[in-house]
């Protein structure tokens, strides 16, 4: 599996914790090189610090000021020459009912995943096109594939990236540009502690979802074989992703179902 990655160079954003950082540490061979990205240099220096074998240069980036992006993606190719996968993890998730999310958190969240999301790719779309060669791996969310309770705007911005990349991946096939989504479902990360309330403020509580979810380090490993496996679409989680098949396949029995699961 992790032949695919030998003689890479991968970029990964949300580097700092959770998802991102086990992604990391798994890909820690001397072949390969990493580029760690999210907003707390100090937390990728200590992600970095982990990392034993492969190239590791850090490069903090805030999702939600895309300003810089072409920069930041001008600095990567001048150092390494490429960039074969972007593994586009960063975000933020809500714990709040729609009538106590302001607009300006709803905003906020879907700038940062959504918005923030597409224009790194894009930034990075020239310099793949050049290379005739490239993988955009994309951290949406089961919350991607249907609603649920608390999570509106994350549920949306999740929702978003499927119809953004969707399309991206058939236009862009041609320029031999792969593009990966993947859905992760309980994981234990501390999403939910970083997740904001209605009014802003960080949920601060680990929930019980992510508290009995599947450990980091055995998603990261599920995610890292569907990417060399080239796979459109990648669920991982436990027994959770089958809702996604039951919504598809049953959607009342799903509603009955899934209204009677703990938003915690």
């Amino acid at each position: 599996m992790l032949d695919h990655f030998k003689n890479k160079v991968v970029w990964i954003t949300g580097a700092s914790s959770g998802i991102g950082k086990a992604l990391a540490i798994e890909l820690d061979q001397k072949t390969t090189t990493l580029i760690l990205s999210a907003r707390n240099q100090d937390a990728l220096e200590a992600v970095a610090s982990k990392i034993h074998h492969a190239t590791t240069f850090v490069l903090p980036l805030d999702l939600a000021d895309s300003s810089n992006f072409e920069e930041k993606v001008h600095t990567v190719v001048s150092k390494f020459n490429r960039v074969d996968i972007l593994i586009n993890n960063g975000g933020i998730s809500q714990r709040a009912e729609v009538r106590d999310t302001t607009e300006e958190v709803e905003r906020h969240i879907m700038n940062v995943n959504y918005f923030g999301n597409i224009a790194l790719s894009k930034a990075l779309l020239p310099v793949m096109t050049q290379q005739k060669s490239g993988q955009l791996v994309i951290m949406s969310s089961i919350a991607g594939k249907f609603g649920f309770f608390l999570r509106s705007a994350y549920s949306d911005s999740k929702h978003a990236l499927h119809g953004y990349y969707e399309s991206l991946r058939l236009e862009e096939e041609k320029n031999g540009i792969l593009v990966t989504l993947v859905c992760p479902g309980k994981i234990n990360t501390p999403i939910s502690k970083n997740a904001l309330t209605g009014d802003g403020s960080h949920h601060d509580k680990m929930d019980n979802n992510q508290k009995n979810g599947m450990p980091a380090k055995a998603c990261a490993k599920a995610i890292l074989k569907g990417i060399a496996k080239k796979k459109m679409e990648i669920l991982v989680g436990g027994k959770e992703i089958k809702a996604v098949k039951l919504k598809r396949l049953l959607p009342a029995i799903f509603h009955k179902v899934i209204k009677k699961q703990s938003p915690n």
